[in-house]
């Protein structure tokens, strides 16, 4: 038993959590995108492509702004205020924190804006096509998946004259928190420092994005509205029954349009989110298949919101340990328990899509899509 309790207790399995949350936070903003698109009836496979033009959105934005004064004002504080004494710091130290803390985290909740705008005008192609032209669905967003690679590739080359969007410096450590701002693990002397925060501070606020945290509001505060509002229930019917929530005077063609673009705005900031914290704030046309993958957390978790919160986290850990095998020392022994297995990388790499293929084949038959999706609507049918 205290073999188990030191094993859950580890700086390893810290970092575990701490990483999971990092895969699986994009993972359920974007699953829940694509349940706004297809509860209204528009089936959304351009999750991936939608992803991908807004991690380059955000990106772009922080490239032509990083220069501002205020952030890089805020940056250099940073830093040197993290490497401040304990002993030296007052009520002067703590206001010019929180004033440099807001700065960033501001310019992060701006760039999420932004790129929430960006992509939802993007995604109104998907609503276009499928709804104004009534265009096969799962062509359209196959084709705006092949689009917006290309798309971001040629204006990465464009605009900045580089083959993957680069943030000069360290600007993606910005939005980051570290323990040093509050106390911990600071340098006294050369060779002693402060403790460093418990466990659940490096789990949860160490080397953590605020970002992250920004964005499971969000999926909170959306997953009501859907639920919960008027707003949401005649979203919820267009992609039931349209010709009854016709009938009852709801404009089915303006809701669809809406949910797609809802869809658009929650994936674009998947993206931008998956760029800051997992790519270091940066865009080369590629999200590593997360919109798939986001898929099919969406429909393992039956299109319901609740659902949708635990496959995330289940792909997400197995995100995470394909990505982060060889640092994982549960026994704290100096030991790499996984890396010791002899198990080949790219076998840990595949391990995600293999337990994503198998969770569906056995899960998919159970699983309930809206009746009208993907179906274009005709007010003439009846």
């Amino acid at each position: 038993m205290d073999d188990i309790l030191a094993i859950l207790s580890s700086s390893s399995m810290s970092f575990l959590i701490r990483q999971t949350l990092l895969f699986a936070v994009p993972l359920m903003i974007v699953a829940l995108a694509g349940v706004f698109s297809e509860r209204s009836g528009v089936i959304n496979l351009a999750l991936e492509g939608i992803m991908i033009f807004g991690a380059f959105v955000g990106v772009l934005f922080v490239y032509y702004n990083e220069s501002i004064p205020f952030l890089q004002e805020a940056y250099t504080g940073l830093k040197t205020l993290s490497a401040i004494k304990v002993d030296a710091r007052d009520a002067a130290f703590t206001s010019q924190l929180t004033e440099y803390l807001l700065s960033t985290q501001g310019f992060s909740l701006v760039a999420m804006l932004v790129t929430a705008l960006c992509c939802a005008a993007f995604s109104m192609l998907l609503a276009f096509a499928a709804i104004h032209l009534r265009a096969d669905q799962t062509i359209v967003g196959t084709a705006l998946n092949l689009l917006a690679p290309a798309l971001v590739l040629f204006f990465v080359r464009l605009l900045a004259n580089q083959n993957t969007l680069n943030i000069a410096g360290e600007s993606s450590s910005w939005f980051m928190l570290k323990e040093s701002y509050f106390g911990f693990g600071v340098k006294l002397t050369r060779t002693t420092k402060t403790a460093s925060m418990g466990f659940f501070g490096q789990a949860f606020v160490n080397q953590v994005y605020p970002m992250t945290y920004v964005c499971i509001l969000l999926f909170v505060v959306m997953s009501i509205f859907l639920y919960k509002t008027r707003f949401g229930l005649r979203l919820r019917a267009c992609g039931e029954n349209p010709q009854a929530a016709d009938s009852l005077g709801i404009n089915v063609y303006r809701m669809r349009y809406a949910g797609v673009g809802i869809s658009g705005a929650l994936a674009g900031i998947g993206g931008f989110l998956y760029a800051t914290t997992t790519m270091s704030c940066s865009s080369n046309g590629d999200v590593a298949g997360f919109g798939f993958l986001a898929l099919a957390v969406m429909i393992f978790g039956n299109w319901k919101p609740g659902s949708i919160v635990w496959a995330s986290l289940l792909f997400g850990l197995m995100k995470c340990i394909s990505a982060t095998y060889t640092r994982l020392d549960f026994n704290t022994d100096g030991i790499y328990e996984l890396a010791e297995l002899g198990i080949s990388k790219y076998i840990y790499k595949i391990l995600p899509y293999v337990i994503t293929l198998l969770v569906l084949a056995f899960t998919s038959k159970r699983s309930r899509a809206p009746k009208a999706e993907g179906i274009p609507y005709d007010k003439s049918v009846r």
